[in-house]
């Protein structure tokens, strides 16, 4: 693998904070750059103990390890001896190391410190394995995706403290061949016509958020407010306080269609708070919560509140996913907090890339106010139950 200087390099380069979020389109060589970075970080300095981590360890030797070992040898740096080959690290003599592993390797996950992270392809990982490697790391962290979706990094990293974003795309990329350049803008032409295409363009080539491969709930449109002539059944909450909000979805009958809207999205609020919320918004009609708070249900019915919790069964969470799925549902334009979550709602994938009935992504809090609301109002003869058929 010849190795060159590109605007791309140039740009990662200058990225200054500790966490550090590379967004970009296809071929724009974000994992080429990053490893550039991180082996001339690991050559100039005694002792770095670096993690490369992905999905799975078949992924990184088709990918990252693959891209690793071309640019070593293109360096003229790489010593078979130094090389382990079982644990897939090597190290340099003076010894600093680069390790590469996957997060379904639990030993690994919650296992030992290091000096700097980088999470290759980090929209297939949970925020709760982020979380588990951020925690042991005490310097950089590195992390790269293709914005097929919204996910935790939009929700819980971009434009916080200490956080450097960006985004590239193939033209920051000077040595890819004008053949494959070719290739990819033919997408362009394409998009005019097709909704695919278009999708892919904007993901691919222009590395911005496209609409979502996988996701829980697919088919809803946005509509501007709640039509008059719909019908008010009910308020779905989910409670929350520090880390999580509490969050309040409205549901409206339309026709045969279900139309939602987000009425509170907040942090930090004691039931006392969320009594106040209620009364200054003057909602009486029912409210279907969280069973799994019955000491914040039974305080607000004593504040005098129409409230109780959902019940919930074996699959509830799927069981509500699908329920949703089966109506045609419209989101009102207000409600960013549930549209961002529809965004980056997924089921997960196995080892070999199918789809499972297990849900990822961003956390749903309005998703989760959405389904109680839904499940205990549809009209079916055992309504406001959990069953699975």
């Amino acid at each position: 693998m010849q190795v060159a200087r590109t605007k791309a390099l140039d740009k990662l380069q200058e990225l200054d904070s500790r966490v550090k979020i590379v967004r970009g389109g296809t071929s724009a060589g974000k994992t080429i750059c990053i490893l550039l970075i991180l082996i001339d970080y690991a050559i100039r300095n005694k002792g770095k103990e670096i993690s490369v981590v992905s999905e799975s360890v078949p992924h990184l030797r088709r990918g990252a390890f693959k891209d690793f070992l071309g640019l070593l040898k293109g360096m003229n740096r790489y010593k078979d001896v130094q090389l382990n080959k079982s644990t897939l690290k090597y190290t340099f003599t003076n010894g600093s190391y680069i390790e590469f592993f996957s997060t379904d390797q639990p030993d690994k996950l919650r296992g030992a410190r290091r000096t700097d992270l980088y999470i290759n392809e980090c929209n297939n990982i949970p925020f709760d394995a982020y979380q588990q490697l951020v925690v042991r790391t005490s310097g950089n962290v590195w992390l790269d995706y293709n914005p097929s979706a919204l996910f935790w990094v939009d929700k819980e990293l971009i434009g916080k403290e200490d956080t450097d974003f960006i985004t590239l795309t193939y033209k920051d990329n000077d040595s890819l061949p004008i053949s494959i350049v070719k290739e990819i803008e033919k997408a362009k032409d394409k998009a005019k016509t097709s909704t695919y295409w278009a999708n892919w363009w904007r993901v691919y080539g222009l590395g911005e958020v496209g609409s979502l491969e996988g996701a829980c709930i697919p088919d809803w449109k946005e509509i501007d407010t709640v039509p008059q002539e719909a019908r008010l059944l009910g308020y779905g909450m989910d409670f929350g306080y520090s880390v999580d909000p509490t969050t309040l979805i409205a549901l409206y009958k339309w026709n045969d269609a279900y139309v939602y809207d987000e009425v509170l999205y907040q942090k930090g609020m004691l039931n006392r708070d969320i009594s106040r919320f209620l009364e200054s918004h003057d909602i009486r009609e029912n409210i279907t919560a969280d069973s799994a708070e019955p000491k914040s249900i039974a305080e607000l019915q004593g504040y005098g509140h129409n409230i109780h919790g959902v019940s919930k069964g074996r699959d509830s969470v799927v069981y509500g996913i699908n329920l949703m799925n089966q109506n045609e549902i419209y989101v009102t334009s207000r409600s960013k907090n549930l549209k961002k979550e529809l965004g980056g709602y997924i089921w997960a994938k196995d080892k070999e890339g199918n789809a499972t009935q297990k849900p990822t992504g961003l956390h749903p809090d309005c998703i989760d106010a959405a389904r109680y609301i839904l499940t205990d109002t549809l009209e079916n003869p055992n309504k406001g139950q959990y069953f699975i058929y």
